[in-house]
């Protein structure tokens, strides 16, 4: 009487290759371990493409720390390392319009992303009279340049309807405009969507009202969809440009993305001093990727492999 042998099968990496019947070493990529014309063409390609990428930002770092920097010889490596450029952008006060980013960029921020979860929940959850037309609304804002809402948006500005209150020259009047986007929507309507029913009707079986389904069962299942539009979202605010400048009464209300452009027309002012800034500007946006590429990456595949 025969038994069945088992084999031990090793755990074997995600991105490990695998050999297949005839012998030949596959990788998701393509890649294989000889050396060769395609093995090289491919490691090229990469170089070059990484190089194209990552060159902006290393021009930028050795810009900053280099006290001959020039707009017309901006070199990869700085000539005279010094922190000199960091003293002429402080003295010009980017500390000051860099916190008004910030303060503007985390208010707007999670106002957007709490409009976003309860609109979504309301359009994916529940079933009303005018939801199609609810949420092509939302999606129509995406499809209007700025430029084309900037005067009518001053104007509600200057004078909120009802309340007949201006805001200019707060930063409620730049957060307030930024706390409803139809991409966040969108995505978040999308995401809750296929959440399966079962869970929300064994919840309401067990007695679990809105704020509770929302809160401890919905919003838990979203994470990933949460990180996608944090990420987003706060890219979409911090880089604001002409909002900022809309609101602002002064000089001293401007934010970090408005003040470097000013600060390229100051005489004074070198390019290495400006890419200093540019520099301040870089960190806070990739400190919010690095953070919350995990949940981005889950979020997308999780919206690639439904259906």
């Amino acid at each position: 009487m025969t038994t069945p042998t088992t084999q031990a099968v090793r755990p074997r990496s995600r991105f490990a290759g695998s050999r297949t019947d005839s012998g030949r070493f596959e990788t998701a990529l393509g890649w294989t371990p000889r050396l060769g014309p395609a093995l090289v063409l491919r490691v090229a390609l990469c170089a070059l493409i990484l190089f194209v990428f990552a060159a902006p930002f290393v021009v930028i770092l050795s810009g900053a720390f280099d006290a001959d920097a020039r707009a017309t010889s901006l070199s990869l490596f700085p000539g005279d390392t010094t922190l000199q450029n960091f003293e002429v952008a402080d003295s010009r006060n980017i500390w000051g319009y860099f916190t008004n980013s910030l303060v503007i960029a985390g208010g707007g921020l999670l106002l957007q992303m709490t409009v976003s979860v309860l609109a979504a929940y309301a359009l994916a959850r529940r079933r009303f009279r005018g939801q199609a037309l609810v949420m092509s609304l939302f999606l129509l804002t995406m499809m209007l340049p700025e430029e084309v809402i900037a005067v009518p948006l001053s104007l509600v500005i200057g004078d909120l309807p009802v309340l007949h209150v201006s805001l200019k020259g707060t930063m409620l009047g730049v957060v307030l405009p930024v706390g409803i986007w139809g991409f966040s929507i969108l995505v978040m309507t999308e995401f809750m969507r296929e959440i399966p029913a079962e869970i929300e009707e064994a919840a309401r079986l067990d007695g679990v009202g809105e704020f509770r389904m929302l809160w401890q069962i919905v919003l838990p299942l979203c994470r990933p969809a949460l990180g996608v539009i944090g990420i987003f979202g706060f890219l979409m605010i911090w880089d604001q440009y002409l909002l900022p400048l809309i609101v602002a009464n002064d000089p001293g209300d401007y934010t970090l993305t408005v003040a470097l452009s000013v600060m390229r027309t100051d005489p004074v002012v070198g390019p290495g001093a400006l890419l200093a800034g540019a520099l301040i500007a870089l960190v806070p946006s990739l400190t919010v990727y690095f953070c919350l590429q995990s949940s981005m990456i889950r979020g997308i595949s999780a919206g690639a492999t439904k259906g």
